[in-house]
């Protein structure tokens, strides 16, 4: 291998993701990114400047060993580079695609101070596609089991997560999953054209060649509780890892008109019921040629609203109520949004959705806004400007303003102690809950996060349930902090 100086390697420049072009981009849902050739990963690999403390590891929620696979892949050993990725991380080839690097592991890298970071995301993508296409994956041999059971509620993220590093120690491990197909919100929440369902698919063979078993049409709370996989089923510790997947709208008039939906049934009906065939089941209203308005800021309403281009709208709207400066949602979301058209409408807000005689949605009123004091999260928040009303004809609107737990499962499990956002309280360290035996993490405790924010949790709360099998041991320490 070519021996680069520092000064060389301060000198190159960051290579570009290829990506489709969004004039075709925009009539299909495949998917937009189409990744690094060798030749680009292994020239992106080389700007690495190997650092002697690697701070970008320590911007990665799951602690994965990245100047190690970097270093891999610019001596062109995919294969070893993928093997030390996923050492850390079970879901590379995910990860790789949703997780927002530039606010963690490339948010830390040292190239980032004075030119562009390392493309970190891109060469992880690159190497667990590597891997997949050219059919050298390989999942670890089960080991010998240690007799001790674990429930996983939840195959998303922070689920999938748990399960590895569980499996991996030697204990049994059962996913129940209440959705007919695996990956919770993976499958059901991020679309194709960012994330290929097959993708998350071959992530979870790899799972179930660890001996991980997958149980899907399982409604927990409903078929089972909590206390009944703790008694009678047998298990012997519990990671809860259900999300939030309860939607969230404004309380404003018109919200049950026919046209207005939740991203998370919109996306939910797209992603995984195929709802915009023409002989699907469960159909999507039909934007061909029509006006559709998503409300919202972050990396959901750019799913909905880049859906609904790709499902024929002629206009498609972002509608939000603080500036461009203040959205959450990543900014290549932002830039592939524009490129495919979506108009941004900043600084407005719907007070009341309007509708015909046969309650179908026809408009949408709206109210601008100004930005006042920062709030809580540190952004500027939107204050109402009095008589700034006005009116639009909208033919379809989606809600994308953030999710709350489902109460399905803390209905029945009382002695499951919660917040007054519905998420569950849990030791920010070790996971475990209020209920003996019982541990969370992910989105069902912080409320929406990150993928790979998810995955973290599960990893941590493994640790713990690892200790907990062992010594039978279950006891919060008072300096580890509680979160909800």
């Amino acid at each position: 291998m070519t021996e680069f100086t520092l000064k060389d390697r301060m000198a190159m420049a960051r290579q570009k993701m290829p990506e489709q072009e969004p004039v075709e981009r925009r009539g299909n849902f495949t998917e937009v990114n189409l990744g690094f050739t060798a030749e680009l990963a292994v020239a992106e690999a080389q700007r690495c400047l190997m650092c002697r403390r690697p701070v970008c590891i320590e911007g990665c929620p799951v602690g994965v060993q990245i100047r190690d696979f970097i270093g891999l892949v610019a001596e062109g050993d995919f294969d070893g580079a993928a093997k030390v990725i996923k050492l850390d991380n079970s879901l590379p080839a995910v990860c790789g695609r949703v997780c927002p690097q530039e606010d963690q592991c490339e948010g830390a890298c040292v190239l980032g101070r004075k030119d562009k970071p390392i493309a970190i995301g891109a060469l992880e993508r690159f190497v667990a596609d590597y891997e997949r296409l050219n059919g050298i994956a390989t999942a670890d041999a089960p080991p010998v089991s240690t007799g001790k059971s674990v429930a996983i509620v939840g195959s998303g993220p922070a689920g999938l997560a748990c399960a590895t590093d569980l499996a991996r120690l030697g204990h049994d491990v059962t996913v129940f999953e209440a959705l007919h197909v695996l990956g919770g919100v993976l499958s059901y929440g991020i679309p194709e054209f960012r994330l290929p369902k097959e993708i998350v698919q071959a992530e979870i063979i790899q799972l179930e060649k660890l001996g991980v078993t997958f149980t899907t049409n399982a409604v927990i709370g409903m078929i089972d509780t909590l206390d009944d996989l703790l008694g009678e089923e047998g298990f012997d510790a519990i990671f809860v890892g259900v999300g939030a997947g309860l939607p969230r709208f404004p309380a404003i008039p018109g919200e049950n008109l026919v046209g207005v939906y939740s991203a998370n049934e919109f996306l939910t009906r797209v992603n995984l019921m195929k709802a915009y065939k023409p002989d699907a089941e469960t159909p999507v209203y039909d934007v061909t040629g029509k006006t559709v308005a998503v409300f919202g800021g972050g990396n959901t309403a750019m799913d909905a609203v880049r859906t609904a281009v790709r499902l024929g709208a002629a206009k498609a709207s972002i509608v939000y109520r603080r500036s461009e400066a203040e959205m959450p949602a990543r900014n290549e979301e932002i830039v592939h949004a524009k490129h495919e058209g979506v108009e941004f409408r900043m600084l407005a807000n719907p007070v009341e959705f309007l509708g015909n005689e046969e309650g179908v949605l026809t408009a949408m009123r709206l109210q601008e806004m100004e930005l006042g004091e920062p709030d809580q999260s540190g952004r500027q928040s939107p204050v109402p400007i009095t008589g700034s009303e006005w009116v639009e004809d909208v033919d379809m609107v989606v809600v994308a303003i953030g999710n709350s737990p489902n109460p399905l499962l803390q209905k029945t499990t009382p002695d499951l102690e919660q917040t007054r956002r519905g998420t569950l309280v849990a030791d920010g360290v070790t996971g475990r809950t209020s209920k003996h035996g019982v541990f969370a993490g992910g989105d069902i405790v912080t409320g929406g996060a990150t993928v790979i924010l998810a995955m973290g949790a599960g990893r941590r709360a493994a640790v713990s349930i690892n200790d907990y099998l062992n010594t039978g041991e279950w006891e919060i320490e008072p300096e580890a902090p509680l979160v909800g």
